[in-house]
């Protein structure tokens, strides 16, 4: 039953501005509760949901999310700001809302998030222990320079795939990588 569930769970984690999150809908059907609910309750502990636990939607953002996920067009013309929580904010959750359903999902959906962590350990091992072979012939390293580089694709390519979850957002150029 828990891996079914974070199954569900990991359906709903979006990546937005670059963070893994869930949206305030989802979380509130996880929770069995009503989203304008958990919102209130949200609205009411402020403090306790900086902007990296939360942070609402831009309209281009909400726009785009819609567009790619059919399970969103109730929020279309759903006039709110919608709300995204990182995992420490789905773990913030936890402390306001307090009934048994919301520490089950809880639990499911943190070991949701270490899941989705760890599928991306194997590939990371190997390229540290890569790089750190030191190598006097050329040739070979510069082999090894494309190992390293073979094996950073595939583990973007497993985490595309693996994690699935929908990414949206935009790159600011502007900014400096």
């Amino acid at each position: 039953m828990d891996i079914a569930r974070q199954e569900q769970i990991q359906g709903k984690i979006y990546t937005i501005r670059n963070q893994q999150v869930m949206i305030d809908k989802d979380l509130a059907e996880l929770y069995a509760v009503e989203t304008r609910r958990l919102n209130e309750q949200v609205k009411r502990n402020m403090e306790k949901f900086p902007s990296d636990f939360m942070f609402e939607l831009q309209e281009d953002e909400k726009n785009e999310l819609i567009a790619k996920c059919d399970n969103l067009q109730s929020l279309k013309f759903n006039p709110s700001k919608v709300k995204v929580f990182t995992e420490q904010g789905v773990y913030m959750l936890a402390t306001i809302l307090k009934s048994k359903i919301a520490t089950e999902v809880n639990i499911s959906i943190m070991r949701t998030f270490v899941r989705l962590k760890n599928q991306a350990v194997p590939y990371f091992d190997i390229i540290k222990r890569l790089e750190a072979v030191e190598v006097d012939n050329k040739d070979t390293k510069e082999l090894l320079n494309k190992v390293v580089q073979v094996v950073s694709n595939m583990q973007n390519i497993q985490n595309e795939a693996k994690n699935n979850t929908r990414k949206i957002g935009f790159i600011n150029d502007n900014k400096k990588r």
